[in-house]
């Protein structure tokens, strides 16, 4: 990648080395596979339109720059509609099956596991992701990454500890 030239096949190298990244990345905030997947394609598709003024340097960095805005900007859409879904529960006299406090502890909660695997160290981090949120084995994770399961085992035995130290709960 020159700093005034991004090509197709400087694209494709980007895809190629940062997609499974930044769609754990995206995963973990959003939680849903799919959801995620939209989100990293337009990740990719910004990336494209903005080709004229990216540096080789920071292109990583632009990624999640990117992917990080439109998960934002997906979030504050979503806002948008459950107000509005609000106004039409309200309006026709709808009720929630959970209590403010359950929903407010739930949302805590949330805030401290978010915290807690966001300062795993990026290789656990990313294994654990791959194997409790994507549902896969050992063997497939250390194929993905080039690794040996026994590293797959080390990488995902220190983000348990992690957790399990600022947590206080099993996993």
């Amino acid at each position: 990648m020159t700093d005034n030239s991004f090509s197709k096949e400087d694209l494709q190298t980007c895809y190629d080395l940062y997609f499974d990244a930044i769609r754990n990345y995206v995963f973990f905030k959003v939680k849903d596979v799919a959801l995620a997947e939209d989100i990293v394609q337009e990740t990719f598709i910004k990336l494209w339109k903005k080709r004229t003024t990216i540096r080789k340097e920071t292109v990583k960095s632009l990624l999640y720059t990117i992917a990080n805005n439109t998960v934002i900007n997906h979030f504050n859409h979503m806002k948008v509609v459950r107000n509005h879904e609000g106004q039409v529960i309200a309006a026709g006299g709808g009720q929630h099956n959970q209590s403010p406090q359950f929903v407010l502890e739930e949302k805590e909660f949330e805030v401290k596991l978010n915290t807690i695997i966001n300062n795993i160290p990026e290789g656990s981090r990313e294994v654990f992701l791959m194997n409790r949120i994507e549902q896969m084995k050992y063997t497939e994770i250390a194929e993905r990454l080039n690794l040996s399961v026994k590293a797959v085992e080390k990488r995902m035995s220190k983000a348990l500890v992690i957790i399990r130290e600022n947590l206080g709960k099993k996993l």
